[in-house]
Order: structure tokens, then C-alpha cells, then sequence
């Protein structure tokens, strides 16, 4: 099993996001995922701002460079959450690490989805293919 300890038959921590585990493999997938979402997000905030400007200012209603403006705010605001996300998953983490009694389990799986460059990934033990 997956989350078991190699000795004992335990849930370990240490062993939970090691090299070995393929949980480590799913996070840098995830990190990286994260890491595309983060840069995408302003670019496509920018551009859909700059077009809806633009279409309000072309059409010369008051009313429509109204509303542009508030869909400006809340992609903005959509923009903001996206990057509170990883603040939030690095405090729990974080949290986590300070809790247990062993902290490198955690630390990995931290460094996995926030710096997933820097993931120690290794085989997956058991599965062949």
C-alpha cells in the first residue's frame, strides 16, 4: 500500500511524500500546474481588460465603460484569490511541518507543489511499465 510504512505497516510522514512514493510525483505535477495558472492569469486578466476597454471606448456609452470596469474588478479580484492559493497551501504546510514530530515528509510535498523544479521525484517502487 501506497501511504504504509515499509516497517511496521504504519502511516508515516516521513514516507508519505519521500522520493520513492508516487505522491511526490503527483504534487510537482500539481506544482507545476499551479505555476502555469499563476502566470497565465495577469496575462489573460490584462488582455480581457485592455479588449473590454477598448470595445467601451469605441462604443462611447457611458453605460458600457461602466460595466467594463466592474468585470475589470472582479477578473482583478478573481486575479488576487488565484495568488492567495499558494500563500495559503505554504501556511498549512508549514503549519504541518511545525506539528509533527518528523518534518522532512512535509517539507517535501511543500517544496513539491510550490518549487516543483526543486522536487527530489524518484521511481515509483512496484509498478512497472
Amino acid at each position: 500500500m501506497l501511504l504504509a510504512a515499509k516497517s511496521g505497516g504504519g502511516f508515516q510522514w516521513s514516507t508519505f511524500c519521500g522520493a520513492e512514493s508516487g505522491i511526490s510525483n503527483i504534487l510537482q505535477v500539481v506544482g507545476y500546474g499551479i505555476l502555469i495558472i499563476r502566470v497565465a492569469i495577469p496575462i489573460i486578466i490584462i488582455v480581457l481588460g485592455m479588449l473590454d476597454f477598448g470595445k467601451a471606448v469605441t462604443a462611447e456609452k457611458p453605460e458600457e465603460i461602466k460595466s467594463s470596469g466592474k468585470r475589470l474588478l472582479y477578473r482583478a479580484v478573481a486575479g488576487i484569490i488565484v495568488f492567495f492559493v499558494p500563500t495559503i497551501v505554504l501556511w498549512l504546510f508549514d503549519t504541518m511541518v511545525n506539528l509533527g514530530s518528523n518534518q522532512g515528509g512535509f517539507k517535501n510535498c511543500k517544496t513539491c507543489l510550490l518549487d516543483p523544479g526543486s522536487c527530489q521525484v524518484g521511481e515509483v517502487q512496484g509498478i512497472t511499465g
